[in-house]
């Protein structure tokens, strides 16, 4: 058993590949939070992505996984939460890297563009690369010190 819970958040354009990416992980053992969409009925992917960056935030999930149609509209509502840093992941190595060296949390998938072979592939990297602090630690800080020497948000 995988001992951290991964948090979902889907369009209705991504609903079906977040529901085999759940199946997935719930039978590879880790612990999943479905935030929605619940259907491939139209709906706004930020009424499923607010309470996802949420639940992360407050360490409900220590990691999310949000498909949309092109994973951009998902991805920018994600990012506007304080702690949140998702990626947009279309191949193995840019999962890699998001996580190795912008230590992302939250991985999004194209669903226009990907399979769910492909995306299991592309899950399976984020889910077991460490990040690798030194000099990428400092760039992350330098991230959300900026909103809050600022005082934005």
């Amino acid at each position: 058993m995988n001992s951290f819970t991964i948090g979902f958040a889907s369009d209705h354009v991504g609903f079906d590949l977040k529901e085999n990416l759940v199946e997935y992980l719930l039978k590879s053992g880790y612990s999943v939070k479905d935030f929605g969409c619940y259907s491939s009925d139209s709906c706004d992917y930020p009424d499923f992505a607010h309470p996802l960056a949420e639940a992360i935030v407050k360490g409900e999930c220590k990691m999310g996984i949000s498909v949309c149609f092109t994973a951009n509209g998902i991805s920018m509502t994600l990012n506007k939460h304080t702690g949140i840093r998702a990626a947009i992941c279309w191949n193995e190595d840019i999962a890699e890297l998001a996580r190795a060296h912008n230590d992302a949390n939250v991985c999004s998938l194209p669903a226009k563009y990907l399979n769910v072979e492909e995306t299991v592939k592309i899950v399976n990297k984020f889910l077991s690369t460490d990040f690798e602090g030194g000099r990428h630690k400092r760039r992350i800080d330098k991230i959300e010190s900026y909103f809050n020497d600022k005082k934005c948000r």
